[in-house]
C-alpha cells in the first residue's frame, strides 16, 4: 500500500474520480477544502439530519427510524450538545478498483470538540458520502455548509482486489442523498 500524492489525485480527478473538484486548497475565509499534499479535503452540503430523541426511542441500526432526525437545510447547522448530525458531501466520488480511502476530520473542527466519522470508501464504491459529525461538547456547535469537513486519504494497493464494492452490489453504492442505515 502507498498513499497517493496531490499529483495523482489531480490526474485521477480529470477522469471523474471527484466531482466537483477543487484543484487547489481553497482557504480564504472558509474552512479549507480541495486538493492537499496527500489527500482531498471534501466539503459538506447544506442538507442536514439533526439527531433528536424527542420520540424517546432506541437507536437500532437494524430498525432505524427516520423519526429520530429533524431535516434542516441551511448555510450553518447547529449541532445540539452531546448529539450529532448527518450530512452529505458536496463532492461525488468514484473510487478506482485498486484504491481504498480513509477519511479523517479537519483539525479546525476537532479542536472545537467535533468528531467526524466516515467509513472507508471501498474499491469501486461511488456516490455522495454520508458524513456523521458528533458534538462531544456540553454546548451547541456550528458547522458550515460548502466548506471543508474531512480529509480523504487515498491508499493504493499493489494489486486489485478480487471483489470490489461494485461487484458485491453494496447497499450504499451510488447513493445520491443522505442515506440512513440499511440492512
Amino acid at each position: 500500500m502507498s498513499i497517493k500524492s496531490d499529483r495523482w489525485i489531480i490526474e485521477q480527478a480529470k477522469s471523474g474520480m471527484i466531482e466537483p473538484f477543487a484543484d487547489r486548497q481553497v482557504r480564504e475565509g472558509v474552512i479549507s477544502y480541495g486538493v492537499s499534499s496527500y489527500g482531498y479535503d471534501m466539503r459538506i452540503a447544506d442538507e442536514f439530519k439533526i439527531f433528536t430523541n424527542v420520540n424517546n426511542t432506541i437507536v437500532d441500526p437494524k430498525n432505524f427510524s427516520d423519526k429520530n432526525y429533524v431535516d434542516f437545510k441551511g448555510d450553518v447547522c447547529i449541532i445540539p450538545p452531546n448529539s450529532f448530525v448527518l450530512a452529505k458531501s458536496v463532492e461525488y466520488f468514484r473510487i478506482p478498483r485498486n484504491i481504498l480511502t480513509i477519511c479523517v476530520g479537519k483539525s479546525t473542527y476537532a479542536r472545537c470538540g467535533l468528531i467526524v466519522n466516515v467509513t472507508p470508501f471501498e474499491p469501486e464504491w461511488e456516490g455522495y458520502v454520508t458524513i456523521e459529525i458528533s458534538n462531544s461538547t456540553p454546548i451547541p456547535a456550528k458547522i458550515y455548509a460548502n466548506e471543508g469537513i474531512a480529509q480523504v486519504l487515498f491508499l493504493e494497493s499493489d494489486e486489485e482486489c478480487l471483489i470490489s464494492y461494485a461487484d458485491k452490489k453494496g447497499k450504499y453504492q451510488k447513493q445520491q442523498d443522505l442515506t440512513l442505515p440499511k440492512i
